[in-house]
């Protein structure tokens, strides 16, 4: 007897998007989530989802843990915080709107981000990422140079913890996006 097909959530227009479409445009979309090859492909392998909840699942699931050579790729696509992202695109347009609080701060919040950034940068040879949604700049500030105490595999890790919840927040985005 064949087995009957995954059901689907009725009404989710976004998830039904998402279950039809092709399998690059798929990548493409996930990638602009978050750029991890084995993270995309396992999510792709997995369609289609049943209801919204089971792809956030799967998404959170496979993001947890990233290595730190996907870490290291992820961040290959992403903007120093604080400089707004200056594509007209899709992943450039989330970006500027995930750093709002940055850029809202002022010169003076504006010239420190710069200043631990680069300290950041010097001790840890790549740029400080954080989910920045919902954060104040103060609250940023004050994260950045927390991790700056951080032992460099240690960072890799928090890096990898911010970027699974910069993807979920994402996913919610193309879910939405319908």
């Amino acid at each position: 007897m064949p087995e009957s097909p995954t059901p689907r959530a009725a009404g989710d227009p976004g998830l039904d998007r998402v279950n039809a479409l092709s399998s690059p445009a798929f990548r493409e979309e996930f990638a602009r989530c978050l750029n991890v090859d084995r993270w995309v492909e396992a999510l792709d392998a997995e369609r289609p989802f049943a209801t919204r909840e089971a792809l956030l699942a799967a998404a959170d699931a496979h993001a947890s843990p990233l290595t730190a050579a996907e870490v290291d790729a992820a961040l290959s696509r992403h903007p120093r915080i604080g400089e707004k992202a200056s594509g007209k695109d899709t992943e450039s347009r989330w970006s500027r709107g995930e750093q709002a609080a940055v850029t809202a701060g002022g010169q003076d919040t504006e010239q420190a981000f710069k200043a631990a950034n680069a300290a950041y940068e010097e001790r840890f040879g790549h740029i400080y990422l954080v989910c920045a949604s919902g954060r104040s700049p103060e609250d940023l500030l004050a994260d950045l140079k927390t991790r700056l105490d951080n032992d460099p595999a240690r960072e890799k890790e928090v890096v990898g913890g911010e970027f699974r919840k910069i993807a979920l927040l994402r996913v919610e985005k193309v879910l939405d996006d319908a």
